[in-house]
């Protein structure tokens, strides 16, 4: 009788252990919760943690409660735009305190803690590259041409204010990114195999080739370059850089001991890209053949 107790009472607590639940808050509004026994096998002395859905469950609040930092910009009118800082989930402080809870079912409540992010590109930062040029290149298309000229927006857009620090290397493939209908690219002309097609982000390469010559125009150096297989109305012969997302791309790496800015934008039937940096850099321009007209 007495052994039927202590059985059942171990049993209650057992049963009172599995049924702590773990309350998540943040700035102290409740956002989640969770139970041991939904991660850990009770069933041997020291609990496994299911890493895999523990990691699922920290990458979807990570999802919900970070937020990216945002660099300092400037605008059309070359106003600087303050930069905003970010958060994101401390993991290491967090999964602390959730193994805690995992071995010793304490504590109950726990806070989700956040770690600071600051942005690369502050005001300062624009404030001392923002206004001395060191590389420029224009080239014109024809504003009729409605998706082309779209494409041609977007990814001058993509990387305008785009800061390239001292010793980076710059993707014009990483930075603008894949283009696809989701991001508002259009089905515009490309070459293809010697060919004219048509294609998702067509007119994307007389942004990476008149980028091309504005780098070269600075005396940046070129790490990965490749033209088209014909000629390009858009710029002299052999001084285009084709971009493919599944292919080729245009590299280059910021070789001076400042930051440089790219300024790149669409005025009318022009594409404008210059390039800027800090009055005391001390590079060497290139001169360049002009695009033509």
């Amino acid at each position: 009788m007495i052994l039927s107790m202590i059985f059942g009472a171990m049993l209650i607590a057992q049963h009172a252990d599995s049924s702590v639940s773990l309350l998540i808050t943040k700035d102290g509004q409740p956002v989640s919760h969770i139970n041991h026994l939904d991660y850990t096998n009770p069933h041997i002395d020291l609990p496994i943690v299911n890493t895999k859905k523990y990691n699922q469950f920290l990458n979807q609040l990570d999802k919900q409660y970070s937020i990216p930092p945002e660099n300092a910009y400037l605008d059309q009118h070359d106003n600087i735009h303050s930069e905003k800082v970010g958060y994101q989930i401390n993991r290491q402080a967090f999964t602390e305190q959730i193994y805690t809870y995992f071995f010793d079912h304490s504590p109950t409540r726990i806070e989700i803690p956040m770690s600071i992010l600051y942005p690369k590109v502050d005001s300062e930062l624009l404030e001392n590259i923002g206004s001395f040029r060191i590389g420029r290149y224009v080239t014109s298309f024809n504003p009729q041409n409605k998706n082309r000229s779209n494409n041609i927006h977007l990814a001058a857009m993509a990387i305008n204010n785009h800061v390239v620090f001292p010793g980076e290397t710059f993707s014009f493939n990483r930075v603008v990114g894949k283009r696809t209908v989701a991001r508002g690219y259009l089905r515009a002309p490309v070459i293809v195999r010697g060919e004219f097609s048509e294609d998702i982000g067509g007119g994307i390469c007389q942004v990476s080739s008149t980028l091309y010559n504005a780098v070269d125009n600075a005396g940046l150096q070129i790490v990965e370059r490749f033209s088209h297989t014909r000629k390009v109305p858009y710029i002299p012969p052999g001084r285009d850089a084709t971009v493919s997302w599944y292919g080729p791309d245009f590299e280059f790496k910021n070789k001076y001991n400042h930051p440089v800015l790219i300024r790149a934008r669409t005025l009318s039937n022009l594409l404008i890209i210059k390039l800027y940096s800090s009055e005391d850099i001390d590079y060497k321009p290139r001169k360049v053949p002009n695009p033509p007209y």
